[in-house]
């Protein structure tokens, strides 16, 4: 679905939202999904017409009264006592105040998502089609209770104290609390400067907010904690770029992503008071972070900053076991990109691994390969370490002891973590001693054949145990087919099906299903039911519960550059497709497979770059 103008796009998109209105939620069987829409009478779509112009109306209220606050930050920390958007640096404070600067020139919806707008803002999606969704959604506007801020921080870069870096392009609009009582911090980025801004104009690029937008969104269906984006809109306003750093600045255009999170604190929020030796505010940040977003910890407690120092230790290592269950490289594994929370925040120059190697480095500005996928959890230790000398100061000489030999623990935990991932992943249950050097053996064999990460597995998933042990029909299955031509295949994969044969009692049909995803039987059916619909390509319920192992489709760089050089051009119909896609990775997708998501990277894959630069 190509987005236009919110001008144009009321009535040019009321097809498609016809067609989706009625493909709710439930769909149970073909028939409730393809009724008499296709005999409509044109009376029949002018009361459709109406009746959804009516509707857009109705819900401008509801966004008119959408509330945000910020009581909670006003009344917990000083802020900055200098005002304006000039640089400096900023001392005593953990925000800054500053409004958004509008982006120039039309306005474009380029993508919104449906799930975050309506399950975790109790908006309706059609607000979206509103000029005034375009000017809230961007900074044009600020919502009731709105007092936009920027948060000071600072963080180890590339292994170096960067000093005073904060929110450059970013702008907390608030916190929106939901009926059901859950938190989100919205905040815009792309949204003018700040007192953070250091060289830069405070603006981000299309190609940029276009990654950020459909890899949050991916990251959150694929199972990884992570911030959310709720929309993507785009302007004509000139911003300039060197993409790459090499002299060759050319013009683009201006876009702002608004994302969502629990909390934007991070590592290097904690690091640039210590820094400063700000003792008091970093004990009150310390407090804050505690009391809101780990309950379990009381508060009353002496030992709460250890315990919150292990929580994060814990939560930093089963994150990025994650990361690698999915060949996921986040590319930018700085202190001030790493969350308090645990979850997958800033993405920037990312990239989801496709021939398997440790090696593997997304970002070109990352010379010396230091945040290459195999030196993430080596990096996490890291910055544990930084966080660790962070809170140093508020420690006891016990409580440092005790926080060195919980660091201590980290390895263990991420191996477990991983082990765990990767047994899955294969399908390996309860537990044997084999198991491990069953893993590792793969993984080699993927390394020294080039073997695709994501489809390597899936395929493993999909392929019989025949097929796996003749080697037979796997012309389809062009990952496994590429890994079979080790010389060491047919030892590897003997173990492999010995293994699997000592579990004793299962078909293939049951492991292919709990390889691919941890659904119930009856969540099966449901998806099946689904991919029967499919035959328009149009995805008529949200039934499946993404609760997968072995993905499909994954955000490949090829992928997103695609969507990218379409949308430069004011075509997001494929940021839409990878958007709708992307929110069921586990399931076969007819459109999908005629994208090639799933098959082998075309020859241009190869030489694709990506930077820092956004």
């Amino acid at each position: 679905m190509v987005i236009y103008s919110a001008s144009s796009y009321v009535l040019l998109g009321l097809a498609n939202l016809i067609i989706m209105s009625a493909c709710m939620d439930y769909c149970d069987t073909i028939e409730s999904c393809h009724g008499p829409a296709d005999t409509m009478s044109d009376r029949q779509h002018y009361i459709h017409a109406f009746n959804f112009n009516k509707s857009v109306e109705k819900h401008l209220h509801d966004l008119d009264h959408f509330k945000l606050s910020c009581k909670k930050l006003l009344e917990s920390f000083p802020l900055d006592q200098v005002d304006g958007i000039f640089v400096r640096s900023v001392k005593n404070c953990i925000f800054s105040e500053s409004d958004p600067t509008p982006l120039k020139g039309p306005l474009r919806l380029a993508a919104v998502s449906k799930e975050v707008i309506e399950g975790m803002l109790g908006l309706d999606v059609a607000v979206s089609q509103s000029e005034d969704f375009l000017q809230y959604f961007s900074g044009g506007k600020l919502f009731p209770g709105s007092s936009p801020l920027t948060h000071r921080y600072g963080g180890h870069q590339f292994g170096y104290w960067a000093g005073q870096l904060g929110d450059g392009r970013a702008h907390l609009l608030g916190e929106y609390t939901s009926r059901k009582g859950e938190r989100w911090e919205l905040q815009l980025k792309g949204s003018g400067k700040t007192p953070y801004s250091r060289s830069g104009d405070g603006r981000a690029v299309v190609r940029s907010s276009v990654r950020e937008f459909l890899c949050s969104e991916a990251m959150h269906y694929l199972g990884v904690p992570t911030s959310r984006a709720a929309s993507l809109i785009v302007s004509e306003e000139a911003v300039w770029r060197d993409q790459f750093y090499n002299g060759k600045v050319k013009k683009e255009r201006g876009a702002v992503v608004l994302r969502l999170a629990t909390s934007w604190f991070r590592i290097g929020s904690l690091e640039v008071l210590a820094k400063a030796e700000e003792l008091d505010l970093l004990r009150k940040l310390l407090d804050f972070v505690i009391q809101e977003h780990f309950p379990s910890i009381d508060s009353n407690d002496p030992g709460k900053y250890l315990i919150f120092y292990s929580r994060v230790v814990n939560e930093t290592a089963h994150l990025i076991a994650q990361w690698m269950s999915i060949g996921f490289a986040h590319g930018v594994c700085n202190t001030d990109n790493f969350s308090l929370l645990s979850i997958t925040i800033d993405y920037g120059p990312f990239g989801f691994m496709e021939a398997y190697n440790p090696n593997f480095v997304p970002n070109t500005s990352d010379e010396e390969g230091r945040y290459s996928i195999g030196a993430q959890a080596n990096v996490g230790l890291f910055n544990l370490e930084k966080l660790l000398e962070a809170l140093t100061p508020v420690l006891t000489i016990e409580q440092r002891q005790g926080a060195g030999l919980v660091l201590k623990r980290y390895p263990h935990i991420y191996q477990m973590r991983f082990h765990q991932l990767f047994k899955a992943k294969l399908d390996l249950l309860g537990e044997e001693e084999e198991d491990e050097y069953l893993i590792a053996f793969l993984l080699k064999l993927m390394e020294e054949t080039g073997a695709d990460f994501t489809m390597t597995f899936r395929q493993l998933s999909e392929a019989s145990m025949q097929q796996l042990h003749n080697m037979s029909n796997l012309q389809v299955m062009w990952a496994l087919q590429n890994l079979a031509s080790h010389k060491m295949y047919p030892e590897w994969v003997s173990m492999y099906l010995h293994r699997l044969k000592r579990q004793g009692g299962d078909s293939d049909e049951d492991r292919q299903h709990r390889m691919k995803s941890k659904q119930s039987p009856r969540e099966r059916r449901q998806i099946d039911l689904i991919s029967t619909l499919q035959s328009s390509d149009r995805l008529c319920s949200p039934l499946l519960l993404n609760k997968g192992i072995n993905p499909r489709y994954v955000l490949r760089n090829w992928m997103a550059e695609s969507a990218i050089r379409k949308a430069e051009g004011n075509d997001f119909s494929e940021v839409e497709l990878l958007q709708r896609i992307l929110a069921q990775p586990y399931l076969t997708q007819d459109a999908a497979e005629e994208a090639g998501y799933a098959a082998q990277p075309p020859w241009w894959a190869q030489g694709l770059n990506v930077s820092c630069s956004s």
